[in-house]
């Protein structure tokens, strides 16, 4: 099965988190608060977590995948260094010394062979992407993400943020302690905890893994590419499995439900996302996959419903051993 896309809209039941917060005021810790319209027209201010977050979260799991299954990450990548291959000069050294580099350079196409050497170095540089300035003579090279979060928003009737008091324990008793520049003694602090059904939409384009947007060409073999598709699908199944982020050592979420649709495509017109902000969001999907496949011709679209962790691994579990790359 040659999946050129694949999205997922859904919507997770999580109580007692801080995955995502603003900084700290005085004592008390705040967490991250957006406003967004709700179905009737009027705004609300929600509880959220970013989509910065939770692509973090995937693409820790993608550095763990790539190193167990041998897949290629550059000396930065292979750090996990937040930098990634920009922070590889001397991948960039060897570059600029190649025979290759020259006639590329020669022949104005200084980008685009670079671009093939980013991809062949780094499953994570091609799949999360990056934006490399003065790397191997590249004034301003990008290569965008293959994958798309969006915020991770509660539902604004069924999603609060309680502030909660908390103390250092001091086993010598109760000392003078709170403010100090050392952070010594009997500290009292404020924490949040918020509880609530969050939406979620992502988009993955399986087609452009390995694929040089300059040269609109391959740059990967067959048997590397279907490596990469399958390593991204786990990493997002692991992102839901394990929802990472701050104050996870006391605070680690309760995660009671994951359900939704998983939409894949077979062809260029996209997998279809609507977000569960929208009471009506699965019928919405249907509708829209029904139209789609009738303006193909074909059931070029694939709706995946699931009801649960449970059901959402399944379905993912089918997908991973069936998928192959996309194109020649």
């Amino acid at each position: 099965m040659k999946l050129h896309s694949l999205a997922i809209s859904g919507l997770i039941t999580m109580n007692l988190h801080a995955l995502n917060n603003e900084g700290a005021e005085g004592n008390t810790l705040m967490t991250r608060m957006v406003e967004i319209v709700d179905e009737q027209g009027q705004l609300q201010t929600v509880n959220a977590v970013s989509g910065d977050m939770f692509k973090h979260i995937q693409a820790e799991h993608l550095y763990r995948e790539a190193k167990q299954s041998g897949l290629p990450l550059c000396s930065s990548c292979a750090q996990f260094d937040a930098n990634r291959i920009a922070a590889d000069l001397e991948l960039a050294a060897v570059i600029e010394k190649s025979e290759e580099y020259a006639q590329a350079k020669k022949d104005g196409k200084v980008d685009s062979y670079n671009l093939k050497r980013v991809l062949q170095a780094c499953v994570i540089d091609d799949c999360e992407g990056i934006l490399l300035t003065g790397w191997a003579g590249s004034r301003a090279l990008a290569r965008k993400s293959c994958i798309e979060f969006g915020w991770v928003v509660g539902r604004p009737e069924i999603t609060r943020t309680e502030v909660y008091m908390h103390a250092k324990y001091v086993p010598e008793g109760r000392g003078v302690g709170s403010g100090s520049e050392q952070n010594l003694g009997q500290n009292i602090f404020h924490r949040p905890a918020s509880s609530g059904q969050y939406a979620v939409v992502l988009n993955v384009d399986l087609y452009r893994i390995g694929y040089n947007d300059i040269t609109m060409h391959y740059d990967l073999d067959h048997e590397e590419r279907q490596k990469r598709v399958r390593a991204m699908l786990k990493s997002v199944l692991y992102t839901f499995v394990k929802v990472s982020g701050a104050h996870r050592n006391t605070q680690h979420p309760h995660i009671l439900d994951f359900s939704g649709v998983i939409t894949t495509s077979l062809s260029s017109i996209p997998a279809p996302t609507v977000s569960a902000l929208n009471s009506n969001y699965l019928d919405e999907i249907k509708v829209i996959a029904e139209s789609l496949n009738a303006i193909a011709g074909d059931k070029t679209i694939e709706t995946l419903p699931f009801k649960g962790l449970g059901e959402f691994s399944s379905r993912m579990e089918k997908l991973i051993a069936a998928v192959e790359p996309w194109g020649e």
